[in-house]
């Protein structure tokens, strides 16, 4: 006599097909841990019946949960529930990107004891200019310098990291019922930003460099007149880790001054000049608003954002960074000051610089062909993958604990896909597991494809 099934059969809530509706309710319930490793499905036919639901259905949803790694068939006997290990401690962090962490105590108490010798109370006491105090702005200028951008301090504005520089720019050039053309796979904070403001994202396909320059201009030839951009990030792309030879960078410049279109150039991951990977700002200075910020070279708590706009641009900027009301706080500008007046940035910036490099060659080590290989630094990898290969591997990863970025966030087109892993924020043990875990899903996931192909021969 079979055991009874201990799960309560439902099917999630939405509006998609009962398949997928019943694939989610059992994949969320494996990965909660509310069914151990073990546990007995329910009958195909019992549960068609239970959720009156048709036979092929249930049969469809089991098969895809086998697929993904969460169950196991056993002819004669059932199905049942197959994952490894129903995580209930702590996760590990793969999903949030943020270099690693290099400034120790002693440092940071260094640094706040040199700015209380030489603090200005009046940066303190008054609100400062809508575009920031000139001192600070001088500063980012120099620091942007440093990082292979000329920027003028007139047309350069603070702004609360590069996250608040991209919604001014959005502000600017879509508004609301604007289009902004990205990338297939794109920064996740755009697409929440644009979801946010009601700007409709239009996906533009890609290649090994990003965005491909001829789809570019096939797109823009069939904009609807509408106000636009283009964005996007040409070095250490995010997510895909692609970055934009100097000749791309130059077509895509040409194709939107063609088209009088301006580009917004996410430079986050910039960390020194390369005359083989110029600022697209520097090839079409009248169309190009520049961002960068601190956070990803030197600190995440440093939220301190840059952004450089054509001068015929700049009244219309400092309005939309008036009115969207977030003062840059005065002692985080204090802090980086100081940092970039005694070297302490560049011995920061050094640091995270060879640990991340340490961190992409244990990575790379770890998971082999099965990321794309970056030319730059950065704190990410990316995972190609089918869409149904990527969602399996983010619930089999769940399941044991391990947050990646969902395919979902990251993707504005159809025809590309995968899994960024971000190496930066946790700790080297943690990394090390995390990344075990996910060679094993990986490799799982390999072996079901290509026994799947030799079976279709």
């Amino acid at each position: 006599m079979r055991l009874q099934s201990p799960w309560e059969p439902r099917l999630s809530g939405g509006t998609a097909s009962a398949c997928d509706r019943l694939v989610a309710a059992l994949s969320e319930d494996i990965i909660a841990g509310q069914l151990e490793v073990g546990a007995r499905l329910p009958a195909h036919r019992d549960l068609a019946w239970r959720l009156s639901i048709g036979l092929g259905t249930v049969t469809k949803a089991y098969g895809i949960l086998e697929r993904r790694g969460l169950v196991r068939s056993v002819n004669g006997r059932g199905t049942f529930v197959a994952v490894t290990e129903a995580h209930k401690g702590a996760v590990i962090d793969l999903s949030r990107n943020a270099p690693p962490a290099v400034i120790s105590e002693r440092l940071l108490s260094r640094s706040l004891a040199a700015i209380a010798k030489r603090v200005d109370a009046d940066v303190f006491n008054a609100y400062p200019p809508v575009n920031g105090h000139v001192r600070f702005r001088n500063e980012l200028a120099r620091w942007f310098r440093r990082l292979g951008m000329e920027a003028d301090p007139q047309c350069l504005l603070l702004t609360n990291g590069a996250q608040h520089a991209l919604s001014v720019s959005l502000s600017i050039l879509s508004g609301p019922g604007g289009t902004v053309f990205v990338e297939e796979q794109t920064y996740p904070g755009i697409i929440n930003l644009a979801r946010h403001l009601g700007v409709r994202l239009a996906a533009v396909a890609m290649d090994q460099e990003g965005m491909l320059p001829d789809q570019l201009e096939r797109e823009l030839a069939n904009r609807d007149g509408v106000n636009s951009a283009v964005y996007l990030t040409p070095t250490m792309q995010n997510p895909t880790t692609s970055s934009m030879s100097k000749a791309r960078r130059e077509a895509i410049a040409e194709v939107c001054r063609k088209s009088d279109i301006v580009i917004i150039e996410d430079d986050v991951y910039a960390v020194a000049p390369d005359p083989d990977y110029p600022p697209i700002a520097s090839l079409a200075p009248e169309r190009v608003f520049y961002i960068n910020s601190l956070s990803k070279t030197l600190n995440p708590s440093l939220r301190i954002g840059g952004l450089v706009v054509p001068q015929v641009w700049l009244e219309r900027a400092e309005a939309a960074l008036h009115a969207s009301g977030l003062m840059i706080s005065p002692l985080s500008c204090s802090v980086m000051e100081q940092w970039l007046l005694d070297g302490t940035a560049d011995a920061i910036s050094a640091a995270i610089q060879e640990e991340a490099i340490r961190r992409r060659t244990m990575a790379m080590g770890v998971l082999g062909e099965a990321v794309h290989q970056p030319v730059h630094v950065g704190y990410h990898l990316w995972v190609p993958l089918s869409r149904f290969d990527a969602d399996a591997l983010d619930a089999a990863a769940k399941a044991l604990g391990i947050l990646v970025t969902p395919p979902l966030s990251t993707s504005a087109g159809v025809d590309r896909s995968g899994i960024r892993l971000c190496i930066g924020a946790p700790s080297g043990n943690d990394l090390e597991q995390a990344l075990a875990g996910v060679k094993a899903i990986v490799d799982r996931i390999k072996a079901r494809s290509d026994a799947e192909q030799w079976t279709s021969r």
